[in-house]
């Protein structure tokens, strides 16, 4: 999401997408997915030293207001998360708080390819394959 629909000046950063490649197995095993953890990582490192030097000398402060007044309508927006797609969808009638509120967690979506990745598998490795998924249950469970 961060190169396709850039949000918050990522589109003046330069990185690259780290996708997983069998480098050490078969693509998309659990060993494969947390080796793209890892290149994730140091991409994260790669923005954030980019970001630091666009910084400019001295404090970094904003007045922020102690409530907001939301505007009448509805909007849907997704950002990036560790986990994937992060997305809120609201509605307001104008006031101070939401009419209505949805948040759409990556950690349920995620986890329904369980069934694909599990077939022919030992029962003893569904373990290591819902942990290389960083499934947050409380999330799934709403």
């Amino acid at each position: 999401m961060r190169r396709a629909a850039p949000y918050c000046k990522y589109d003046e950063f330069d990185f690259d997408i780290p996708v997983g490649q069998g480098q050490y197995g078969t693509i998309g095993d659990c060993w494969d997915r947390y080796f793209v953890r890892v290149l994730e990582l140091t991409q994260s490192v790669r923005i954030i030293r980019q970001a630091l030097k666009k910084l400019s000398p001295g404090p970094v402060q904003a007045k922020v207001p102690r409530s907001l007044k939301l505007p009448a309508g509805e909007i849907y927006h997704e950002v990036e998360n560790p986990r994937g797609q992060l997305g809120f969808y609201m509605v307001s009638d104008g006031g101070r708080s939401p009419y209505r509120l949805k948040v759409r967690g990556p950690s349920f979506c995620n986890l329904s390819i369980l069934e694909t990745l599990a077939k022919n598998c030992l029962l003893a490795d569904i373990a290591a394959i819902i942990g290389s998924f960083d499934v947050v249950m409380g999330e799934v469970d709403r």
